[in-house]
């Protein structure tokens, strides 16, 4: 099967978007972002970091860091 073959349409005609109601808009937003600590990083920070990983490495090892000087 190719990647790139284009599905056909089955979506029922009796089936129309205004029957399905008109939604909230962010309605689970509250529940999804819960336990999750998102943060903008300025452009030149995230150059230097692009992925989620090597943001966490870093900040593990100054975490690191940081007790090491604590503890001396």
């Amino acid at each position: 099967m190719k990647a790139n073959k284009v599905e056909k349409d089955t979506l029922r005609p009796e089936y129309r978007r205004e029957d399905l109601g008109s939604g909230v808009r962010g309605k689970y937003f509250e529940r999804h972002t819960q336990g999750t600590n998102l943060v903008l990083l300025q452009p030149d920070v995230a150059k230097a970091f692009p992925t989620q990983e090597s943001v966490n490495e870093a900040l593990r090892g100054l975490m690191q860091s940081a007790l090491r000087a604590a503890q001396s």
